[in-house]
């Protein structure tokens, strides 16, 4: 019994092997024997591609030379064919098969030996990938059409400063004017643009949403400075005598909710105790918001549809965005660490209040990654709670100023009153 147990493994390794192989068939006839092609593979040939890998594995499993002469004559074979193979009438038209074809033929051959040495999941995980890459086929060519090359190019150079130039960063201050290193000022702009990105992406591809609420979610995780501008404006552009639209109101409110989510995130990111300590605030000031909210979007008119908004957003991953926020956290960094010995505390405290007023997360982050030292960590985290809410009065004062007094009203109570509960909070810390 001891020895059936092993072969009964490796049978079942095989068995998964070749149903897989069944499974990857059946999506590639879905796509390529649709249009009437003579492409090769299928539900029929795929699995026996991998009966075939595991036969000549088996033969000499140590120096693979059975397998590799497989694997070069079904290569042979596959450039043959798809070279030699006629094109039907009713599919002249169309383009000749690409690397698509042989590739996942080729896969097929491989499953065998995989399932046999690897874990399951490997296999499994494998042949799940190339299925979903089968049927997405149209929806990734439209994705391809859609995306700017300089995009693309821009999001190259940013896994190139995540992959390589972070990692060659040197983690020890370089300068005694600031405790923050160059891999620390790295990895704060790593964590706030790869947010950023997200957002901007679900902003620009996203199917548009009715209403402010959905651009609003999206833009509180982009900036929720810029967020409030936008949907102030847009009231602002229908004019001093028509009516407020609820849902610009409700989404500039909206978007101050995630930006306590995406305070809380960052600083979890690179700096879990601290945010531990803060998250009790940080949950009281985005419920508080969300509840404000959701309090507004039931008490709304629903006589009418509104109209879909959306907001502007440029892409965080520019050289110039990324390199203006490098800019502003190091001399943020250096502003905390000269204020912090010339006036203690109550200057950081009054930093933290001048900050708000531009853009928190340079601020925030050379806070959490330990900017300032000497400093208790429940006065950064009232630090941080006093930049937050001088930035919600700056955005309550744009919605004033943008969206005119009487239709932003509403939005700008609310981010006042979240200013005074996150003051209220700050204060509970700092005792």
């Amino acid at each position: 019994m001891k020895d059936l147990l092993p072969q009964l493994a490796i049978a079942g390794r095989m068995g998964l092997a070749v149903a897989l192989a069944v499974v990857l068939g059946l999506a590639f006839e879905g796509v390529y024997k649709r249009e009437q092609r003579t492409s090769p593979g299928g539900i029929r040939t795929f699995p026996l591609l991998t009966v075939l890998g595991i036969v000549l594995w088996s033969l000499e499993p140590k120096h693979l030379a059975p397998f590799v002469a497989g694997l070069v004559a079904v290569s042979l074979w596959l450039y043959a064919y798809i070279r030699g193979a006629p094109v039907p009438p009713e599919a002249s038209d169309l383009p000749r098969p690409g690397l698509m074809v042989p590739a996942t033929n080729l896969l097929a051959y491989t499953f065998g030996p995989v399932a046999l040495t690897q874990p399951s999941w490997v296999v499994v995980a494998i042949a799940v990938a190339a299925a979903l890459f089968l049927e997405s086929r149209s929806t990734l060519h439209r994705l391809a059409q859609q995306v700017p090359a300089d995009e693309i190019f821009t999001l190259a150079k940013f896994l190139i400063l995540v992959g390589e130039i972070l990692p060659l960063l040197p983690d020890h201050p370089v300068s005694g004017w600031t405790p923050i290193t160059p891999f620390k000022a790295a990895l704060a702009l790593v964590a706030v643009s790869s947010l950023s990105y997200g957002s901007y992406l679900l902003q620009r591809y996203a199917p548009a949403r009715s209403g402010a609420l959905w651009p609003a979610i999206l833009g509180g995780a982009y900036s929720s400075t810029a967020a409030t501008v936008a949907l102030a404006r847009e009231q602002g552009r229908l004019g001093p005598l028509a009516a407020a639209r609820p849902d610009l109101a409700i989404g500039i409110v909206v978007a101050t909710a995630v930006m306590y989510l995406r305070i809380a995130a960052v600083i979890a990111f690179l700096n879990p105790p601290l945010a531990l300590l803060l998250l009790p605030a940080m949950a009281i000031c985005f419920a508080l918001a969300a509840a404000i909210s959701g309090w507004r979007w039931l008490r709304r008119a629903r006589d009418a549809a509104p109209a879909a908004s959306k907001l502007p957003a440029a892409n965080p991953l520019q050289l110039g965005t990324a390199a203006a926020f490098a800019a502003l956290f190091v001399i943020l960094a250096v502003a905390s660490a000269w204020v912090s010995r010339e006036f203690g505390a109550r200057g950081i405290y009054s930093l933290a209040a001048i900050t708000g007023l531009t853009d928190i997360d340079p601020f925030v982050l050379s806070l959490a990654q330990g900017g300032v030292a000497g400093m208790s960590a429940g006065a950064v985290a009232a630090a941080i709670l006093v930049a937050a809410s001088s930035n919600n009065v700056l955005k309550a004062c744009y919605a004033i100023a943008f969206g005119g007094r009487k239709a932003a009203r509403p939005a700008a109570l609310a981010l006042f009153l979240l200013a005074a509960v996150g003051l209220g909070l700050a204060l509970l810390y700092l005792r």
